[in-house]
């Protein structure tokens, strides 16, 4: 069985019930997630070996967030215990035309404080055939660009793939922060995932012809987007997911995958949303599964777009679905009729 390995922060996660608005709320939910957490979830879900690597306290918190992911198979062994607090992000779901909001209250959490060379990383990459991060990882400052620089050539020097989701966070870094230190650790990255706007945001690479406001994407400037970053980094593939944002309740999603300068674009979903927090995370997770598996590449994005189409069906971060549902909507089966 092939091995993936995700580097990063896991957070207590508290939202309202229902649609409520943060000032309505006399209760909150509370569950764990956090972006790379959220792709082993994936990955363990659709039957792979896939380990998570962070550093929470050791005190019950941190054992609740490491519990939620035992939960669902993912091997835990390699998380440090240590510091003094599990990081939490508040999340209040939109609807209609009124956005969804996130509120981080992550300062000083465990993950945060912790030290370079404090993860032997060659001790973690053994057996492991993928290496998954997130530009949110090296944006939560102190040692970490550090330590993901150590990661990343660690994972090289073992022969290990390494995919990147650029999901740049400007709550947690200015655009210039976020493109110094993305520029250092791009190349020994090989498969790139971004969003519509991550690219621009870290890179100053736009995508012409497109307005995001209006939910106008253009497949030929997304290419454009995809040819520089593989021109500037070398990378082996670049996957974008591509939203078009009707309102809050309801989305355009499809995707885009390029290779050596071949493309394959993803069927178009018109997706009602129930919870689109972790539809990147999800689309990662697909992704690295299918190309794991063998997959040609339009089969793959098709497998990832449609991975994370079933994901903005289900409530908080983690991506609950087997591999034999995603297939059956890749292969066009979207009418959500009752299986009995």
């Amino acid at each position: 069985m092939k091995r993936a390995i995700t580097f990063g922060e896991i957070m207590m996660r508290l939202n309202p019930e229902n649609y409520f608005r943060f000032v309505q709320a006399d209760k909150f939910e509370a569950t764990y997630a956090g972006g790379e957490a959220n792709v082993a979830v994936s990955l363990a879900n659709y039957g792979m070996d896939a380990a998570f690597v962070t550093k929470v306290p050791s005190h019950e918190i941190g054992q609740a967030a490491v519990n939620a992911l035992r939960h669902y198979g993912v091997d835990t062994s390699l998380i440090l215990r240590g510091g003094s607090r599990l990081g939490i992000y508040f999340a209040e779901k939109g609807a209609s035309q009124r956005a969804s909001k996130v509120i981080y209250d992550r300062a000083g959490s465990s993950i945060a404080t912790a030290k370079a060379g404090e993860f032997d990383w060659k001790a973690i990459f053994s057996g492991a055939d993928w290496f998954h991060w997130t530009g949110i990882t090296p944006a939560l400052g102190g040692e970490l660009p550090q330590i993901c620089l150590e990661a990343c050539k660690a994972a090289k020097e073992q022969g290990v793939t390494v995919s990147c989701d650029l999901n740049y966070r400007k709550k947690l870094w200015s655009q210039e922060e976020a493109g110094r230190v993305m520029e250092t650790l791009m190349p020994y990255v090989d498969v790139c995932i971004a969003n519509e706007e991550d690219a621009k945001d870290v890179f100053g690479i736009a995508a012409a012809g497109t307005d995001l406001n209006t939910g106008k994407l253009s497949h030929e400037g997304y290419i454009s987007v995809a040819q520089q970053l593989t021109e500037r980094f070398g990378f082996q593939k670049v996957a974008i997911t591509l939203r078009g944002s009707l309102s809050a309740s309801d989305n355009d999603w499809a995707g885009m995958l390029y290779s050596k300068g071949q493309v394959s674009f993803s069927p178009t979903y018109r997706v009602h949303i129930v919870d689109r927090v972790g539809g990147g995370d999800s689309f990662g997770g697909g992704l690295i599964y299918s190309l794991m598996s063998g997959y040609d590449d339009q089969k793959a994005i098709n497998f990832a777009v449609a991975a994370s189409c079933l994901k903005h069906s289900i409530d908080h971060d983690f991506n609950l679905v087997s591999v034999q549902e995603v297939e059956a909507l890749a292969a066009g089966n979207a009418s959500g009729r009752v299986q009995r």
